[in-house]
């Protein structure tokens, strides 16, 4: 099918429903009625749309209801279309996961991360790299907003830690993965995702850019820090290759299809990119190359998960089943992870042979 549902608000299940149907549906409309959940839900299985809802409002000063083709920010969910990106570039020789930072990135400043951190590192978040929500950062959001800009402000920071030697979580680390893309493809990040992930995906109302520019954009509203408004003092100039961009539940759900399909990467690349290179320790999450590859109750699935103050945002993919789960919202985390769990724990298992597997 060309698109797994329209636009409306109901784009209920095929006939035969799935038995948690009813208890989903009523729980969700009880959270939007009470302001705890606002956002769209797409539940697919290769291509029959098994369900799809949108629930609360989009811009609740405007009254505009959120709808399946809404966009809504999406925080980290954009690692696995930076992982798909290197890893193109992997499947065509023009990077090397176990090369240092500096063999992409001549004039890096920091000597220790350029000899010491490899892509694989940055990938994997291993890299002692940091994060990038600093006081420098946040006093200056609005200027920052080139690839090249992040390191300008923090390319001058030692590693955290040896390089290779533990795990933390690094948001700036998918930044410089950005810079190599940039060099070694001679495009921006964006140009480059845009015409080499999102076009052969069919996503097109998915991208990263300027806040401002973008329409049918949710609001993103939180309830942080005692706040019960917008999430504008947080948002970034556009999104990075860390996450921050924007798109829809139907987009994922296309990205999801492509990558199963190996119309992203060949069979050999898209397992590269999705099966676990080591245990993040959360509640059994393992890192890939910008995905988390997880097993729970003896499923498989893989995808990422996003959250800021008033984004929300969860893609879960089970390849031996077919089922795609994509949930967005534009309300505070944990909500989407806590429907697409919901959901992912009751969809029926049926064996079938792993698309990633070789």
């Amino acid at each position: 099918m060309d698109a797994p549902g329209g636009s409306d608000r109901h784009e209920s299940a095929a006939p035969g429903s799935p038995d948690w149907l009813p208890s989903f549906r009523a729980i969700a409309e009880y959270e939007s009625a009470a302001g705890r959940f606002a956002g769209a839900v797409l539940v697919c299985r290769g291509q029959e749309q098994v369900f799809a809802e949108a629930y609360g409002l989009a811009d609740r000063e405007q009254g505009i209801p959120n709808q399946l083709s809404t966009r809504f920010r999406n925080a980290s969910l954009s690692k696995m279309f930076t992982g798909v990106a290197v890893g193109q570039l992997i499947q065509a020789g023009r990077v090397d996961p176990a090369a240092p930072v500096g063999a992409y990135l001549a004039d890096y400043p920091n000597s220790d991360v350029a000899t010491k951190v490899t892509i694989h590192h940055l990938l994997t978040h291993t890299g002692g790299t940091g994060d990038i929500f600093e006081p420098e950062y946040m006093s200056r959001r609005d200027q920052i907003r080139t690839v090249a800009d992040y390191i300008a402000l923090f390319g001058h920071r030692e590693p955290r830690f040896e390089p290779g030697t533990g795990f933390d979580y690094s948001n700036y680390g998918y930044i410089l993965l950005g810079a190599v893309i940039e060099q070694v493809s001679g495009q921006s990040y964006y140009d480059y995702v845009d015409e080499h992930v999102f076009t052969p995906a069919g996503m097109t109302r998915t991208g990263a850019q300027p806040e401002g520019s973008v329409p049918d954009l949710a609001v993103g509203y939180t309830g942080e820090g005692g706040q019960d408004g917008r999430n504008t003092d947080i948002l970034p100039y556009r999104g990075r290759p860390s996450g921050g961009g924007y798109t829809t539940v139907e987009d994922l759900w296309r990205f999801a299809t492509a990558l199963t399909g190996h119309r992203l990467l060949d069979a050999e690349h898209t397992a590269l990119v999705t099966t676990a290179k080591l245990n993040a320790g959360w509640d059994g999450k393992c890192v890939a190359y910008g995905f988390v590859d997880r097993v729970v109750y003896g499923v498989r699935s893989i995808g990422h998960s996003g959250g800021a103050p008033g984004v929300s945002a969860d893609l879960a993919i089970f390849p031996i089943s077919g089922y795609v789960v994509a949930v967005l919202a534009n309300a505070d985390p944990p909500v989407a992870q806590e429907v697409c769990t919901f959901i992912s724990h009751r969809l029926p298992v049926t064996p079938r042979r792993d698309p990633f597997s070789h």
